[in-house]
């Protein structure tokens, strides 16, 4: 692929970042989530014609019990008001990575520390390992599965300071059939948490924090005051 059509396809990516975060139920229209609801159409009683309602479970970190919930979503959210886009470092074809990815026989869970959880983690499936050499170190990666998709939640020396501080995301493309990865750390994102307090989301694992600062992707939303 020449640098031009990487380039080209980067600002279309880019682009539908953009449409995602700004949907009326994408990161930015999140505006409650009532743990121990179940009736969206009730929780939706007296709420403007912009709000919509969703249904979520997960397991309690705690205690392992499932948990139901709802989630209100408003297309004209504040935060949607005050947005006015994501500050991205540019294009460049030297972030581009390959590493190696080899299965995990079984079913492991990794632990992983979540923003608002007070310390204590959640395991999470890890189907296999991410081997990637970068300056001249050695990584192995946990990349967790994302609905059938691998994904790495990594933090390095600019998070906090050119980035959004908790850490970055980053889908991984596996080439079927192989063992080789394509890391395109020009398609590291902002988490759903850098948009709306509202979410909860992993923190980057030891392992995968980066020792090199990596200046590429997106670094931070951008809000007017």
């Amino acid at each position: 692929m020449s640098e031009n059509t990487a380039a080209q396809q980067h600002a279309a990516w880019r682009e539908e970042r953009l449409r995602a975060v700004t949907s009326p139920t994408g990161n930015l229209a999140l505006v409650e989530t009532r743990w121990g609801a179940d009736d969206p159409a009730a929780v939706l009683a007296g709420q403007p014609a912009t709000v919509t309602a969703t249904r979520l479970s997960r397991h309690n970190p705690l205690t392992g019990a499932e948990e139901r919930g709802v989630r209100l979503w408003d297309a004209a959210s504040p935060a949607i008001k005050s947005f006015e886009g994501i500050d991205t470092y540019p294009y460049d074809p030297a972030w581009v990575l390959q590493a190696r990815y080899t299965d995990v026989p079984g079913d492991r869970r990794v632990p992983f520390q979540h923003a608002q959880d007070a310390g204590f983690t959640r395991d999470l499936p890890v189907p296999g390992d991410l081997h990637l050499t970068l300056d001249g170190r050695d990584y192995t990666l946990s990349a967790f599965d994302d609905d059938g998709r691998l994904l790495l939640v990594f933090g390095d020396p600019t998070n906090g300071t050119e980035t959004y501080g908790a850490g970055r995301f980053l889908f991984v493309e596996r080439e079927p059939g192989t063992e080789r990865v394509v890391l395109d750390l020009n398609r590291a994102f902002v988490p759903p948490c850098g948009f709306s307090e509202h979410y909860n989301c992993p923190m980057p694992p030891p392992q995968n924090r980066l020792h090199l600062p990596v200046r590429a992707g997106e670094k931070l939303a951008i809000f007017h005051r």
